[in-house]
């Protein structure tokens, strides 16, 4: 199911979604495999009914429980990042939310894992990937920080929470040559961060300042 058969008018239609998709070329998002996604996916479906008129405006929206979803262009920026790849089959996202940025990846890659440590939002993405029709991404109630070790390794782990280190156990389950793409916490504030590890060790590359919920330990139902 995507845009088209959800919705034609208004807030919702495809003329919105396609001034988002020009707003989206326009700042710099060149892969027209991300664009084809985050034309197919229809985020009003991922916020608050209350919010459904801003859901094409590229900005972050509150999801409940002090939880956000990301500006369609980090979203966008941080999926391109992971089909920099060559190759990419597996992705971690540590933050499910409310779904969206796994559901836009699922459209990319042939597997997707998600972990959310809030009960009531990841019961909320389960809801979203059932009435979407996506069957190629997991998702599990749980701390993030720990993995999904079951499944590893991954190609890419993609953080949608700052944080101001990424945990042994979660580098131990990327495969040899896997990227991390993460908002980091540093004095100046955040920064969106790729790491790739090489057989020298890891490399890093800051793309850009962004402003994310941090990331929190356990559970929270």
């Amino acid at each position: 199911m995507n845009l088209n058969q959800i919705s034609n008018t208004g807030m919702t239609s495809p003329r919105t979604v396609q001034r988002l998709i020009d707003r989206l070329v326009d700042r710099g998002i060149t892969d027209d495999r991300v664009l084809s996604a985050m034309e197919s996916v229809p985020r009003h479906l991922f916020v608050d009914a209350s919010l459904k008129h801003l859901a094409y405006e590229d900005m972050s929206l509150p999801i409940g429980k002090r939880q956000t979803i990301s500006q369609p262009f980090v979203v966008a920026r941080m999926t391109q990042a992971v089909l920099d790849i060559p190759s990419v089959r597996s992705v971690l996202e540590i933050g499910t939310g409310s779904g969206y940025q796994a559901a836009i990846l699922s459209h990319l890659v042939a597997s997707v894992y998600s972990v959310e440590r809030i009960h009531s939002l990841s019961w909320q993405a389960r809801k979203q990937m059932r009435q979407l029709g996506i069957h190629n991404v997991k998702l599990k109630f749980g701390d993030g920080q720990e993995g999904w070790d079951e499944y590893a390794p991954f190609d890419v782990i993609m953080f949608t929470a700052a944080t101001r280190r990424v945990p042994t156990a979660l580098m131990e389950q990327l495969t040899d040559r896997g990227r991390i793409i993460v908002p980091r916490v540093s004095r100046a504030g955040q920064e969106l961060v790729l790491m790739q590890r090489s057989d020298k060790g890891w490399k890093e590359e800051v793309v850009q300042p962004v402003v994310f919920v941090p990331v929190l330990t356990g559970t929270e139902y």
